[in-house]
This record gives structure tokens, C-alpha cells and sequence, in this order.
């Protein structure tokens, strides 16, 4: 029997997930982690990334019961974008810095500009351009700028590499390389700040799904295994992202098909029969593990704000003297919003624990707002948590509709859609369309990357054709929400756009203290 091992990184669980040849989950493993706000920089340790790979992989040979001695392949995934810089001696220049920091509006702005493409807040290269203009001392000795997956997979491999969807997040590509014309643009403007810098040195080479790159070393093995017993030798898949393994995991890398990933953030994704017809400040153009284009709407902020006020809750059953599972009380909350009035009480609210480009906003405070003939009970308030956590992503989606852009099918996967039909239900609301939802939703990340670490192994056909076949028989679930809870959304939708105004000014009160 085969044993594929992929790892995922994102925002708040590092999750490993084992499976078989046939893409059976043997054994899963997961370490809790979460972002630190150091000098105004959101970031993680790199300490902390080793820690969370050693205990993540462990809590999964717990599960599995047995030592694994050899692994027949590997992949590597993590929160996309970031930026990562390192000196000729391989020596971390700066504490790296995630795609959730949004200091970098000056930067994007001017190379959007210049490039004529849409350049993120969060992409690599708009963190290190604002490096650039912020005169960084740092800039003029960093020799490798990469993602945190491929950061994890050259420590483990020794190969400088990316998968193209993850690389599609750090510069545009095209072709299967980055855009080399956009890249001479970018080096003009590194230029007139008086760097002889060629951008393109910089970079981890891009690679496609089912390409191998690299195998596991004696020093990865320790890095990963601290028990020792793992021995060297697994072919390794590209590191990619998060939108790419989602793309996987979800079935969803031929054109016309889309995803949405809803965890801490949410990204919906779909796969371009042709290019878009102008640059959106709203659309990410990225690319499929194999390398097609692809439309992205991204929102900082989603599930952090449940989450924060599904553990309020959990503290006050413990006050009472009561007791609950977690995940119990998220579900039975989640449940409670389906009785919601039809306008959710008048209350609305803002999830934005940190920026959220979409509405141009720099910087984001949490809030909550009720008319005063409004009705706060529990049902009005969860559905708003749920509606607000949705409003950003779906004012982006309002720019993917205007490019007559047509889609097929659009599959959920990520915490959000764990709590049967609601989830589904609201998204569904929210992008107008219904909403499919693997078996595998809540680990789709980890397991996505283990299934292009079996492609790598196993390489017989497109991607496209080996996924058909892999999702051949998976168990899944399609919800469209009914007319009542599309017109319900629409409603607290229109409330909700009102109400940025009184957001975007708190932002600039309370900040300013």
C-alpha cells in the first residue's frame, strides 16, 4: 500500500492528512496555531511553523496507530501570498509578514497601474515593492522571495520551487512562467529607486501539477519526523497554496467550474474560459495547479468573528455550570439562524478584524449595529454573523457577474460548510447559485494536497481527466437556497452597504487613539 502525506498551513490549524493510492484518508493529524500582531505586522515565527509540522505530524501518527518508516510521496500547501525574504547566506531578512497585513496599498496601487493588472494588497510582490518605497535597509540584500509552502518545501526538499497556481500569487504569470513582460515593467520601477535588480532572480521557479520537485532529504526527515524513525527519499508534488489545493479537493480546475473556501478568510474561485475584459480592483487573476486562469474574489475576513463569539457563548454555558462539545455548539448555533426573521432583526454587522480591500478598507474593526425597533435575539443574531462574514465576498462577486462569466458548478469546502445545509445555504444566498459539498469540506486543503502528491506519483493523464475519475463516486450534497432566503440576503445586503460608512469612520476613530 501507497502512503501520500499532505500538509497543509493555513491561518489557524496546521492539518495533515495520510491517504492510500486510491485517495482513502488512513490517518489525519492537526496542531491549533495563530497569528501574532507584531509592530503592526501580522505574523508567524518561523519556530512556530516547525513546531506546528512536527506536532501536526505526529498528532497523526497517533491516529494512525504505527511509525511510518517511508512515505511514497509528499505535498506541501499554506495560506497563499506573504512575504518571505532571505539573504545569500538563506538567513530570514525580516519576521515574515502574511497576506492579511494591508500596509501595502501604495505599492499595489502603483504597480497596478504600471502593469496594468490587478496586483493585490497580499501578493509577494506588492510586500516586497512596498519595502521598496517604505526604504527598507533589508531590500538591498535579499537574494530568494518566496510563499510559506515554499519556504516549508525547500527546508524539506532543498529545491527553491512553487507550484504555478501558488506563484500565480506572489507575480502574474503567463505560460507557465511569470509574465515576462510585466516583470521587465517591475524591474523599471525597482530601477528608478536605485536597484539593479532583476526580479525574476528572486523567485522560485514555477512548476505544473504532477512535475516532481524534489525528494525528501535526511535533513527534511528530521525536520519532519523528530522521533527519527522516517527515512528519506518521498518524490515531493509543487507546494502550492490554498486556492490551488481547494481547486483539487473540490473538483473544480477545468473551465467553467468554481469553488469557495471559507475558513478564516474566503476566496471564491473560477476557472476562465477567456481572459477578463478589463483589470478589477476586486478580481485576482491566478492560476489552476495546471496552470489555466483563474478568476478569484478574496475576503480577508470570514469565520474569525464566529468563532470568537461561538467561544463568548461557550464561556457563558461554562459560567452556568453547564457543559457543551465545541463543535456541538457551533452546529446548534449555526442551526438557530434558520429561524431569523425575514429582515434578521435590522441588525447588521462588520467582521473586519483586519482590512478588507474589497470595500477598500484598510484597516477593520469588528462591530455590531441594531435599529432600535429592531429584534436581537439569538436567531437574528447568528444569521447576521453569518450574512456579514458573506458581505464583502459578495460584493466582489458582483464584479466576477458583470463579465458575463459563465459557470457550471461551484463547490464548497472549509469550516464554514461543516454544519450540514446552513453553510451551504448562506453561500448559496450569496452568490446566487447552488452550492455543492463534498464529504471531504472540512479538510479539503490538506487531503487536496495529498491528492496532487499522488498525481505526482501516479502522473497517467491531465489533471482534469484524474480528478474526474478520483470524484467519479464521492458523496456529496448540492443546496440552492429558496427564493424566501435569497430575498432575505438581499435585504440585509442593501442594510449592509448602507452601514460600511459608520464602519469606515470607526476605523479611522478608534485606530487613531
Amino acid at each position: 500500500m501507497k502512503k501520500i502525506l499532505g500538509v497543509e498551513f493555513g491561518s489557524t490549524r496546521i492539518k495533515s492528512v495520510l491517504i492510500d493510492e486510491k485517495s482513502n484518508v488512513l490517518a489525519q493529524g492537526s496542531y491549533e496555531w495563530e497569528n501574532q500582531l507584531s509592530d503592526g505586522l501580522w505574523t508567524y515565527s518561523l519556530d512556530d511553523v516547525w513546531k506546528g509540522l512536527q506536532s501536526s505530524y505526529a498528532s497523526l501518527l497517533e491516529n494512525y496507530g504505527k511509525d511510518i518508516e517511508y512515505l511514497d510521496a509528499i505535498g506541501i500547501s499554506a495560506m497563499m501570498h506573504g512575504y518571505l525574504a532571505f539573504d545569500k547566506n538563506d538567513e530570514l531578512l525580516v519576521p515574515f509578514r502574511t497576506w492579511r497585513n494591508t500596509n501595502t496599498k501604495e505599492a499595489a496601487d502603483e504597480l497596478s497601474c504600471a502593469l496594468n493588472f490587478n496586483m493585490p494588497m497580499r501578493w509577494s510582490g506588492s510586500h516586497f515593492y512596498q519595502a521598496v518605497l517604505n526604504g527598507e535597509k533589508h531590500v538591498k540584500d535579499v537574494k530568494f522571495l518566496t510563499t510559506l509552502a515554499g519556504y516549508v518545501h525547500w527546508k524539506l526538499t532543498g529545491n527553491k520551487v512553487l507550484g504555478i497556481g501558488d506563484a500565480a500569487g506572489m507575480l502574474p504569470v503567463l505560460n507557465g512562467d511569470y509574465d515576462k513582460k510585466k516583470l521587465e515593467i517591475y524591474d523599471s520601477l525597482l530601477n528608478k529607486h536605485g536597484l539593479d535588480i532583476h526580479i525574476y532572480d528572486l523567485l522560485p521557479k514555477p512548476l505544473f501539477a504532477g512535475e516532481e520537485a524534489g525528494t525528501l532529504t535526511s535533513e527534511g526527515a528530521k525536520l519532519l519526523d523528530v522521533s527519527g524513525k522516517l527515512k528519506a527519499g518521498a518524490v515531493f508534488c509543487p507546494p502550492e497554496g490554498d486556492a490551488g489545493t481547494g481547486m483539487v479537493a473540490t473538483n473544480a480546475v477545468r473551465a467553467k467550474t468554481g469553488n469557495v473556501s471559507a475558513g478564516t478568510s474566503a476566496f471564491a474561485m473560477v476557472v476562465l474560459e477567456k481572459p477578463l475584459s478589463k483589470v478589477n480592483p476586486t478580481i485576482d487573476v491566478v492560476a489552476t495547479p495546471s496552470g489555466l486562469p483563474v478568476a478569484m474574489v478574496h475576503a480577508n475576513n470570514f469565520t474569525s468573528e464566529i468563532n470568537a463569539w461561538t467561544s463568548l457563548f461557550y464561556e457563558v454555558i461554562e459560567l452556568s455550570g453547564g457543559s457543551i462539545n465545541k463543535g456541538k455548539l457551533f452546529d446548534m448555533l449555526y442551526e438557530i439562524s434558520l429561524k431569523s426573521d425575514s429582515d434578521v432583526g435590522s441588525v447588521i454587522g462588520y467582521n473586519f478584524l483586519s482590512g478588507e480591500p474589497i470595500v477598500d478598507m484598510e484597516t477593520g474593526i469588528p462591530m455590531v449595529l441594531r435599529k432600535p425597533d429592531g429584534k436581537l435575539t439569538l436567531a437574528n443574531f447568528m444569521q447576521m454573523q453569518l450574512y456579514s462574514a458573506l458581505g464583502a465576498m459578495s460584493i466582489g462577486m458582483e464584479s466576477l457577474s458583470e463579465e458575463n462569466v459563465k459557470i457550471d458548478a461551484i463547490c464548497g469546502h472549509g469550516g464554514f460548510f461543516k454544519a450540514e445545509f446552513v453553510g451551504a445555504n448562506a453561500m448559496s444566498c450569496a452568490l446566487n447559485a447552488p452550492i455543492t459539498v463534498m464529504k471531504n469540506a472540512g479538510e479539503g486543503g490538506a487531503w487536496g494536497v495529498s491528492v496532487l502528491a499522488l498525481y505526482t506519483l501516479l502522473k497517467t493523464d491531465t489533471l482534469e481527466d484524474f480528478l474526474d475519475r478520483l470524484f467519479a463516486k464521492a458523496e456529496k450534497t448540492t443546496v440552492n437556497a429558496s427564493k424566501e432566503d435569497k430575498a432575505k440576503f438581499a435585504r440585509f445586503m442593501v442594510e449592509y452597504k448602507k452601514g460600511l460608512a459608520i464602519e469606515r469612520k470607526a476605523t479611522e476613530c478608534l485606530n487613531n487613539i
